[in-house]
């Protein structure tokens, strides 16, 4: 019981909540690919939320911390800049050519919007990063029966002026 009294007594709770939010919006992200059979499911999406909160959080408290919009933040911005780097090059490694197909483009865009949210997440910006998971939630459900459909059309249009 005394581990729980002296956690939540820690200074830096807020700390660690950030980390269990992003981790938490992260996983809720992989669950849809993880149910599609994508690669990148719950467990990468989360690690890449949560890391990128954490690169964000390591770059304000190096700069001496202070609230959004202060010198110190700014400073951050250079962590958040080597993440949007580092998750790209990461990215880059789903996208896979094959014949005329090109697939993972998709996972490669979400996983860098994941890394968005953990920095969204990691500057204490909570609403902004969970209304763009529900955004990207959306896209990864609803957007992808809509494009099905349209596709199913076009494929059926392209079959009636044959004929």
């Amino acid at each position: 019981m005394e581990i729980i009294t002296t956690f939540f007594s820690d200074p830096n709770i807020e700390i660690y909540l950030k980390l269990f939010t992003a981790l938490c919006l992260g996983m809720s992200l992989g669950i849809e690919r993880a149910i599609i059979g994508k690669t990148a499911g719950m467990r990468t999406y989360g690690l890449v939320t949560m890391g990128s909160a954490l690169f964000v959080i390591i770059g304000v408290i190096a700069g001496g911390g202070g609230v959004l919009g202060s010198d110190a933040n700014i400073q951050s911005l250079h962590f958040a800049g080597q993440i949007i780097t580092g998750i790209g090059f990461l990215g880059a490694g789903l996208i896979f050519i094959k014949g005329d197909s090109i697939s993972g483009v998709t996972t490669a865009a979400s996983i860098w919007v994941s890394a968005g949210i953990g920095m969204a997440i990691g500057y204490g910006l909570y609403t902004l990063a969970v209304v763009a998971t529900l955004f990207a939630i959306f896209v990864f459900t609803v957007l992808w029966h809509l494009e099905n459909r349209v596709k199913a059309l076009a494929h059926l249009e392209a079959t009636t002026k044959e004929e």
